[in-house]
């Protein structure tokens, strides 16, 4: 069995965690070897870990949270017109 991205990508947290079990990691083992999106999908979501774990704090520039929350209402509302 061959795995496809969006499969690997649901297995990633439990990759990370060590807790698929051996069939499934071999697979997904296999996957990351031959594929660079998800083996840097892999090393993202292992460096946000690494970032949400450190006790630093870090102040944001001024306007970062507006900026951030209109670019997810324009990404909520393009994916919502899309759908329909």
């Amino acid at each position: 069995m061959v795995l496809e991205c969006k499969h690997v990508w649901d297995y990633i947290s439990g990759y990370l965690d060590n807790t698929l079990p051996a069939d499934t990691l071999r697979l997904v083992q296999e996957h990351l070897d031959h594929c660079e999106i998800c083996s840097a999908v892999l090393d993202s979501t292992r460096n946000i870990l690494i970032l949400t774990a450190d006790d630093r704090v870090f102040e944001l520039p001024l306007g970062f949270s507006d900026r951030l929350h209109a670019r997810l209402d324009e990404e909520l509302n393009n994916r919502m017109q899309t759908s329909e």
